[in-house]
């Protein structure tokens, strides 16, 4: 957050949860309304928090402590209605989510060997059944994100979104924090799609819907803790690889630095707060925790360091607690060992691994999971990846203060130039990755090594032809992976439809032309789920009398979810088979 342009800071699941609380059921059939209002107040910067000014004589004052609104009464209005007013209501509806990063700081906090809060919570029985509160908890999560799922991103408001960060503030306290963590993430998906936000994937959406769906259904999946409980370990080396920039809808910024330890794991520290686009790039000078001043950026760049008494996550992350120490030491480059070592598998198998860990519960994977380490050739169609397919490269961030897209359309212009790459998958898209970091052969004949969200690239940096491939004859280059077939997209689109529309939308758009297609090429278990879908959504049977009887929103959401993890299993198959046998053209 910014002097000049400030905005709402985010706010705690229970502050978010109980906004409407106080409102009396002919206000709450308005707060909608009052939320895309809120949307055009002005929020001005005060000492210690925000004000939001409503009108000339009434405005809405938020108190920030650590950077969110912690309690109830850090939201406070002038207007003589006030606390149980659709002024203060809407601001709080419309202020983002701060539930991750607050546990994470917590966890940090903690001494070690001490539990956490989240920890002393009501713990499973001895034999993995739910005790009745986390039951309980598990019925309101079902409930509440089945009426989600009827309803629709159009048809969710804010009453739909508050239900939701309801049952995931019981489920916490239940301990149930793996189905907790989840339905706070689609809250605020739901927030961002009503606020139009650039960074809203209906994917990403449908992807956390059915992950709930089936964490509720599923008890002793649900109770697997998912808190990060930071550890002490003994003295880390570790060797930088890259440094990434991060940016949330939920309204923190900063930076990620990745590196290798010495049993092959890669381990990540971090310094994320409140803040947009600006702010990750400063973070990217935050030193190492410890008092060695070697900032992440550096660390990323191929510096190195020996933590002494490091805190470490299960996910790899590393903590600041105060008995860090750090001390600089040598870096690696991308073809030196321990770093070259991961580049040397085959890309087919990486991408199996990416696929397998994106498979996982978001609480549950470890650091740097869905990476990727590509040797290949820039062609004048995309990048060619050694022994792999021809791939496009597109941005991971398109956001005009990262440059990640200015330096990829410069690479892009340098056919030839012959690159080492970290980069994402994108799980829906067998022809792309999202490079992260690249190293190439500068002028000089040297190594350059380049984290491609945080440094801005010129053409002096990229030679048009690397020296060591002038006069080399032509490389073998791969064919582009095979698009998956036309209708599992038409079924994942018909997936997402439903979230976007809702149950009204589904049975509208029912036709029987899009199984008889999945039936011609072989998906016939997709067609079967999504004539379920259609039957669900459209089932509305009268009684003897020919009354017509409830709708039936739990068949509904069966028979989606069902959809759901049918197209993300078929995608994932045929993307390995595209990725596995590459047809290799020489130009």
């Amino acid at each position: 957050m910014t002097d000049s342009a400030p905005v709402l800071p985010p706010v705690t699941v229970e502050v978010a949860a109980a906004a409407l609380d106080l409102l009396p059921a002919r206000l709450r059939k308005r707060v909608d309304g009052a939320v895309a209002k809120a949307a055009g107040w002005p929020v001005e910067a005060t000492a210690d928090g925000v004000l939001v000014r409503v009108a000339e004589d009434t405005a809405v004052t938020l108190k920030v402590t650590a950077g969110i609104v912690a309690t109830a009464d850090d939201a406070v209005c002038g207007c003589l209605l006030a606390p149980a007013c659709l002024h203060r209501a809407a601001v709080l509806s419309s202020a983002p989510l701060a539930v991750e990063q607050e546990d994470e700081r917590e966890a940090e906090a903690e001494e070690p060997g001490e539990p956490s809060g989240a920890d002393e919570s009501p713990a499973p029985v001895a034999s993995g059944l739910p005790t009745p509160a986390q039951s309980l908890a598990l019925g309101a999560l079902r409930d509440a994100v089945t009426a989600v799922l009827v309803a629709g991103v159009s048809g969710s408001g804010a009453v739909h979104r508050a239900e939701l960060l309801h049952a995931a503030h019981s489920a916490r306290l239940a301990g149930l924090h793996r189905p907790a963590a989840t339905a706070v993430r689609i809250a605020r998906q739901l927030g961002e799609a009503r606020s139009d936000d650039p960074g809203f994937r209906l994917s990403d959406l449908s992807a956390g819907l059915a992950e709930l769906l089936d964490l509720v259904r599923r008890p002793a999946e649900a109770l697997s803790p998912a808190r990060r409980a930071y550890r002490p370990e003994g003295p880390l080396r570790l060797y930088g690889l890259f440094t990434e920039p991060v940016v949330t809808a939920s309204g923190y910024a900063g930076a990620t630095a990745y590196a290798l330890a010495p049993d092959h794991t890669l381990r990540t520290l971090s310094d994320v707060a409140p803040g947009g686009p600006d702010r990750a790039l400063q973070a990217s000078g935050t030193p190492v925790p410890g008092g060695c001043a070697l900032p992440l950026r550096e660390l990323g760049d191929g510096g190195g360091v020996v933590l002494t008494a490091p805190t470490i996550s299960p996910d790899g992350r590393i903590g600041g607690g105060g008995q860090v120490r750090s001390v600089r030491a040598t870096g690696a480059g991308w073809h030196e060992p321990p770093l070259a070592a991961l580049w040397e598998r085959p890309p087919a198998a990486q991408l199996a691994t990416a696929l397998s860990w994106l498979a996982e519960p978001a609480d549950a994977r470890t650091a740097g999971g869905d990476l990727l380490f590509l040797d290949g050739t820039v062609t004048g169609t995309g990048f060619a990846v050694t022994a792999g397919p021809t791939l496009r490269l597109s941005a991971p961030d398109e956001r005009p203060e990262l440059p990640y897209s200015e330096n990829l359309q410069l690479l892009a212009g340098r056919p030839g130039l012959m690159l080492r790459l970290i980069a994402r998958v994108v799980p829906d898209r067998p022809d792309r990755v999202q490079p992260l970091a690249a190293s190439w052969t500068g002028h000089d004949g040297e190594p350059v090594r380049a984290d491609l969200g945080l440094r801005r690239l010129n053409r002096a940096h990229i030679p048009a032809v690397p020296a060591a491939s002038a006069g080399a004859p032509a490389l073998p280059v791969a064919a582009a992976p095979p698009a998956l077939p036309i209708e599992l997209d038409l079924l994942r689109r018909t997936v997402d439809r439903a979230v976007a529309g809702g149950r009204p939308v589904s049975a509208a758009s029912a036709d029987g032309e899009l199984p008889r297609r999945l039936r011609a090429v072989g998906l016939t278990t997709g067609a079967q789920r999504v004539q379920a879908l259609a039957e669900a959504a459209a089932d509305r049977r009268h009684d003897v009398l020919g009354r017509l009887l409830p709708a039936d929103p739990e068949g509904f959401a069966l028979a989606w979810l069902a959809a759901a993890v049918y197209a993300s299993a078929a995608a994932e198959s045929l993307l390995l088979a595209a990725w596995s046998s590459p047809d290799i053209s020489v130009n």
